[in-house]
């Protein structure tokens, strides 16, 4: 069973979530240009404690919701030469510009005129993405591609590990992060 929300309430729902979203990120501190970046410097740990911090909740709250029959799962397929390719590409983008789509989307309503030029980056490359997805889906995405399948699909571990495994992942990285931020506060 999924939710009985559809047509024009659901558009108006991804609205609202999206202004939240993006205030969030706001208040989260990762419009900020400063963060983004020494995140890659290893200097803040705000980015990795925001990304972890909504991998796990929404990891949980999908496998609730598709436990309890709201929520259907929906597999992309597995092409790892375009993941892996897709990838690079958004890190040197984000490495670059500062900011990930989302973040720098939030930073376009802030204000931020590098993050608006860096708008208009992501809007052109999907552009080229478009025009150029025959020949990416013919060339790129046919090398390493493994069908629909997930992580318990190819281990032939449950879900729920999976789940646990990157609950217990996600509290050791935080552990480390406030480890090293202690001892650096200390030191300085």
């Amino acid at each position: 069973m999924n939710l009985p929300i559809t047509g024009s309430t659901a558009l108006w729902l991804a609205v609202v979530f999206g202004f939240v979203f993006g205030f969030l990120l706001h208040r989260g501190g990762v419009t900020t240009y400063d963060v983004i970046v020494n995140q890659f410097r290893l200097r803040d740990f705000t980015v990795l404690k925001i990304m972890f911090t909504a991998i796990v909740i929404g990891g949980i709250g999908v496998a609730v919701l598709n436990g309890i029959g709201h929520a259907n799962l929906h597999i992309k397929p597995a092409n790892m030469l375009g993941v892996t390719l897709g990838a690079a590409i958004f890190g040197v983008g984000m490495v670059t510009l500062g900011y990930c789509p989302g973040t720098g989307l939030a930073a376009v309503a802030t204000g931020s005129l590098h993050a608006l030029v860096g708008l208009f980056g992501m809007l052109a490359g999907g552009i080229l993405y478009a025009l150029s997805f025959s020949w990416v889906s013919e060339k790129i995405l046919t090398v390493g591609a493994l069908g629909k399948v997930r992580l318990p699909d190819v281990t032939g571990v449950p879900a729920w590990a999976w789940l646990g495994i990157l609950v217990v992942v996600a509290a050791v990285v935080f552990a480390v992060v406030e480890a090293v931020e202690r001892r650096r506060t200390r030191l300085a």
